[in-house]
């Protein structure tokens, strides 16, 4: 019976003693491990125009179909989304969109505390994706 509050003071007493492995955030960051999955964005080329080319893979295998694209063509015959929208609250992060894109044009980042006020806070489109106003850097 008094076995086992010894085992926890003993524990508490070791853990009073040593270094705190709290992380002060949000001063502090956490590293994240490389295959992690956050939030999306653009890859853009060296001009800095999007890569897209509205092919639509990255909706047709999106699990949760949070994308929708619609896509159009310029003159020279050039594909390109005129809106691409990703709701955020419906992702369920598995990168199927990253792997399916035949133009390495979206990307996710490392980003892991995304946060807003109202759900139009997590709907990314072309403009949001392509400046990343929504990510620290």
């Amino acid at each position: 019976m008094i076995m086992p509050l010894i085992k926890g003071l003993k524990y508490t007493l070791g853990r009073f003693f040593s270094k705190p492995i709290t992380i002060q955030y949000p001063e502090e960051r956490r590293e994240v491990a490389p295959r992690w999955r956050g939030i999306h964005y653009f890859n853009l080329d060296e001009s800095g125009t999007n890569k897209c080319v509205a092919c639509g893979l990255c909706a047709a295998v999106c699990p949760a179909h949070c994308i929708s694209i619609k896509a159009g063509e310029d003159e020279e015959g050039m594909r390109y989304p005129i809106s691409y929208e990703i709701n955020a609250i419906r992702c369920v992060y598995c990168g199927f969109c990253v792997e399916a894109c035949p133009v390495d044009a979206i990307r996710m980042s490392h980003k892991y505390d995304f946060t807003g006020y109202n759900r139009e806070d997590f709907i990314l489109n072309i403009h949001r994706l392509e400046t990343q106003d929504y990510m620290d850097k």
